[in-house]
């Protein structure tokens, strides 16, 4: 499949790629989605793929052979092999039945593939009206300073070793917001520093892992973590003072930007949105 990028370009109202998720509008090119598709069937990362911190093998792959590629409208299904699969279709464009044709695309590849879940993506613009969904999220770390958190948050090992074994039980109550998956990692191997607040001598609320790596065009970019406050610790700032840190660290250690996935009217929405960071877009998904 070779991209027209002409044809492509017009329809990318938000940078995002399948497999990928969002990225820097700067590193959105036919290149990259050229990339993604050469490795669809190797099931092997690209050099920037935020899940190849994880190891393993790509767990999502593009389904090449049911690309739809057309001037008006770009259809790319993918197909996440993980639990009991789901088929997602990508759709880009402007024409009024592409959200209809994806549907049915969608609904035909699970069949094909014996997956339990159909779903369409749809990339939205910023200034989408009563947006739903995800919204996507840029903190430049060019354009402000990010200040020290001021909070109970540090790094989990370097709190007391009483403080650093209610980790686990903190995973577990936010294994949800995959905590419990983290913690996991956590004890097999070495993958970032994660920022912890600490109430009363236990952990509340959670930032991580840590870690910075290249894009697509060689930026630094600080990599998406898990988030989360303990509800029963929820109210208190705690989840300012954990994402200000986690900024800080960031900036401080040469990152030049993240890109945040928040629901929209969501309390991670509202933080970002009054901390000034600039929407590049929406991500709406449905269920067929």
């Amino acid at each position: 499949m070779v991209f027209r990028w002409d044809w492509l370009r017009p329809a990318l109202a938000a940078p995002v790629v399948p497999t990928l998720g969002p990225v820097h509008p700067q590193a959105l090119s036919v290149d990259l989605f050229e990339a993604t598709l050469l490795v669809a069937a190797d099931r092997s990362f690209l050099p920037y793929d935020k899940d190849r911190r994880w190891g393993g093998e790509k767990q999502e792959i593009v389904l090449i052979d049911d690309v739809v590629h057309h001037p008006d409208h770009t259809l790319i299904p993918t197909l996440l092999t993980r639990g009991r699969g789901a088929v997602k279709v990508f759709a880009y464009g402007h024409r009024s039945d592409v959200l209809d044709q994806a549907a049915e695309l969608a609904a035909k590849l699970a069949a094909v593939h014996g997956a339990a879940a159909a779903r369409v993506v749809r990339p939205l613009a910023p200034n989408t009206p009563h947006p739903r969904g995800v919204r996507i999220q840029l903190q430049d770390f060019m354009a402000r300073r990010c200040p020290p958190s001021v909070g109970p948050v540090g790094r989990l090992e370097d709190w007391p070793l009483p403080v650093r074994g209610t980790f686990t039980t903190f995973a577990q109550t936010m294994a949800a917001d995959g905590f419990a998956f983290l913690d996991r990692q956590m004890k097999a191997k070495e993958c970032g520093p994660v920022l912890v607040a600490v109430l009363e001598g236990r952990v509340v609320g959670a930032i991580g892992p840590m870690k910075i790596c290249p894009d697509p065009t060689g930026m630094a970019q600080l990599m998406p973590q898990y988030f989360a406050v303990n509800p029963d610790a929820r109210g208190r700032g705690l989840g300012r003072h954990l994402w200000r840190a986690a900024m800080c660290w960031g900036q401080t250690r040469g990152a030049a930007y993240q890109l945040l996935q928040t629901e929209v009217g969501g309390g991670s929405d509202h933080l970002c949105r009054t901390e000034g960071l600039t929407t590049l877009g929406f991500i709406q998904t449905l269920t067929i």
